[in-house]
């Protein structure tokens, strides 16, 4: 099975560190041609782009801040300039946002994490169909999240949000299934990035970590990554308007494994 995406024009949306920084070296290797989406950190989206230019054509980089129209706007705009248009949207950016039972959440602090990681895949969504559906064809994967199923406490606004860019993307599947455009929803569960270093660093909050995983392991960014290259590729070509779990079966009720 090929799952070489040779040419195939990708964006990947917080694309300049952990679990994004994972999928561009990923679809880089794929053949690919990749942009990187970054809202600041420009040099570290300079780094990864030159990191994968021995693999074939080096990356570009485009900043946005994915809650602001204007700037989804001129993000596709620089992709229409350079590549004539995009097959391929990986809507990764997102933030957990602070922790805060809901009676006591900073109501801006709360919108941020919806305008990012909700709004935010849907005003690039948006731009990417209005050039997929001419052309017939394209795939959007959003990244969401465990949390789309399973509540966690403390965080309402990024549960709500992932769960509600998995409903997003199953009405953006219904929709633009006639023209020839599949959008799926990839579900990481706890992976190895800096983000939650200082749970995994911890031997006590590992070992408590691991207790919720079934395969006794914490996921790579490579997992991930490797998941959305086969959802992009022709190889799931009938695939669309699911989730896809990548999480070692976190979201398979583990406790249950010791009785009911």
């Amino acid at each position: 099975m090929d799952l070489k995406l040779d040419q195939q024009r990708v964006l990947v949306t917080g694309g300049s560190s952990g679990l994004g920084a994972a999928i561009v070296k990923a679809f880089a290797k794929a053949g690919a041609r990749v942009a990187i989406n970054y809202r600041s950190k420009p040099d570290a989206a300079t780094q990864l782009a030159d990191s994968c230019a021995s693999g074939g054509t080096r990356p570009i980089t485009v900043p946005a801040d994915i809650s602001r129209a204007d700037d989804v706007t001129r993000m596709f705009a620089t992709l229409d300039e350079t590549w004539g248009g995009i097959d391929i949207l990986i809507n990764n950016a997102g933030m957990d946002g602070d922790h805060a039972l809901a009676w006591e959440a900073d109501i801006d602090a709360w919108s941020r994490v919806i305008d990012t990681n909700l709004k935010g895949a849907f005003l690039c969504a948006q731009q990417a169909l209005r050039r997929m559906v001419p052309q017939k064809s394209g795939v959007i994967v959003n990244t969401t999240s465990v949390h789309e199923t399973i509540a966690w406490s403390g965080y309402s606004a990024y549960c709500a949000s992932k769960a509600g860019l998995t409903m997003l993307g199953r009405t953006l599947a219904q929709e633009a299934a006639p023209h020839g455009v599949r959008v799926l929803s990839l579900a990481p569960g706890a992976i190895r990035t800096d983000i939650n270093r200082n749970v995994w660093e911890d031997p006590q909050g590992h070992a408590d970590l691991l207790r919720k995983i079934p395969m006794n392991r914490m996921g790579e960014p490579e997992d991930i990554a490797d998941m959305a290259v086969v959802l992009a590729s022709h190889a799931a070509r009938y695939v669309t308007g699911t989730t896809v779990f990548v999480d070692g079966g976190m979201t398979d009720y583990p406790d249950f494994a010791h009785g009911g």
